[in-house]
């Protein structure tokens, strides 16, 4: 009689953990599944431990606290991937008042229209002396001498661009000195937003009117 109880009590725990297996390598597990799974194997563990060398109560306490743990985490990850997925519609809905709006990002092309152009750069700190020089097909064809210029973000507007017949639009460089030690300077384009769109992974991006896609990460001002 005991032979058989034994024997059921081991067939249950050959169950148990054969159905917790073959959930974990489907990856059909729950944090509910797990649990259960858990509670399956180890009352199994009990019934057929040694009565002479029983489970150690500390060794029993491991065992619960890694399988709450591992639940925790996969209750965490839930909450992140819906969190994730509610900023990526939030970041859509606020993204959508720039359509329309002219706007400063990262790039170094000067947009012409209407016979105007101008674009942007920022500068680490304050400059006593800024040049930008303006070009086209890898060829310098205008230099601005801009003088002293205030740390952040700064605008200019290229006199010459009314007289422009390239192709495609000019490039420019900004070269910044203080007291004749170089200030870093980033150029930026401006441009008007046209539409939005968002990646595979939730991303968000501007399509700007010069047909041009940048990372919304990448805007440093609005106008």
């Amino acid at each position: 009689m005991v032979s058989s109880v034994t024997n059921s009590n081991s067939a249950a725990a050959s169950t148990a953990a054969s159905s917790s297996a073959s959930s974990s390598l489907t990856g059909t597990t729950s944090a509910a599944t797990e649990s259960q799974n858990f509670l399956q194997l180890l009352v199994a563990q009990l019934n057929n431990q040694d009565p002479m060398n029983p489970m150690d109560n500390a060794q029993m306490t491991t065992q619960i606290a890694q399988i709450n743990t591992v639940e925790g985490i996969q209750q965490l990850n839930t909450t992140m991937t819906s969190m994730a997925s509610q900023f990526s519609s939030m970041q859509m809905m606020q993204g959508t008042s720039l359509i329309g709006q002219q706007v400063a990002v990262s790039g170094n092309t000067i947009n012409i229209s209407n016979g105007t152009g101008g674009a942007g750069f920022n500068l680490a700190g304050p400059a006593t002396a800024v040049t930008v020089t303006v070009q086209s097909g890898g060829q310098t064809i205008d230099t601005l001498n801009l003088g002293a210029m205030n740390a952040g973000n700064n605008t200019f507007t290229w006199p010459n661009a009314s007289t422009y017949t390239g192709t495609t639009a000019p490039t420019f460089t900004v070269s910044a000195t203080e007291a004749g030690t170089a200030v870093t300077a980033t150029p930026l384009t401006i441009d008007t937003v046209s539409s939005l769109s968002t990646s595979t992974t939730g991303a968000l991006s501007l399509t700007m009117q010069n047909g041009s896609t940048v990372p919304y990460t990448s805007l440093q001002q609005i106008f």
